[in-house]
């Protein structure tokens, strides 16, 4: 299997994965591991397309980071929009250990899903 046909494959693999939704206090307890994974709100549109770049608590902490408006998700989309995603928003993920295909799903995955925070931080 070529690289571009792998990328492919873990791209099937995350939109068929299953959704979570963000609980309505507490942490997020679904890995420890790094991986990459899509926002949605609560319609089903995708707001955001991220990774892990070595979270110590992998997808937990990265997602916990976006409920505490510690990231730049967060930040330049979330605040300005007045969302929130505690018992609100919806995420999918996929645990993915090596570093390039990490970066490559992210890149693929925003390109086509065009999620709502693409762009947002051009100070437009």
């Amino acid at each position: 299997m070529t690289e571009p046909q792998k990328i492919m494959k873990l791209y099937n693999d995350l939109v068929q994965s299953t959704i979570h939704e963000f609980p309505s206090f507490g942490k997020i307890n679904v890995s420890t591991r790094q991986g990459v994974y899509i926002v949605y709100d609560n319609s089903f549109n995708p707001l955001h397309v991220g990774k892990t770049n070595g979270a110590r608590n992998g997808l937990n902490q990265r997602l916990l980071n976006h409920v505490r408006n510690q990231s730049s998700f967060s930040k330049l989309y979330m605040q300005k929009n007045k969302v929130a995603l505690r018992a609100w928003g919806k995420f999918q993920y996929i645990e993915l250990e090596d570093d390039r295909e990490r970066a490559l799903l992210e890149a693929l995955t925003a390109g086509l899903l065009c999620p709502k925070h693409i762009g947002t931080g051009t100070g437009k």
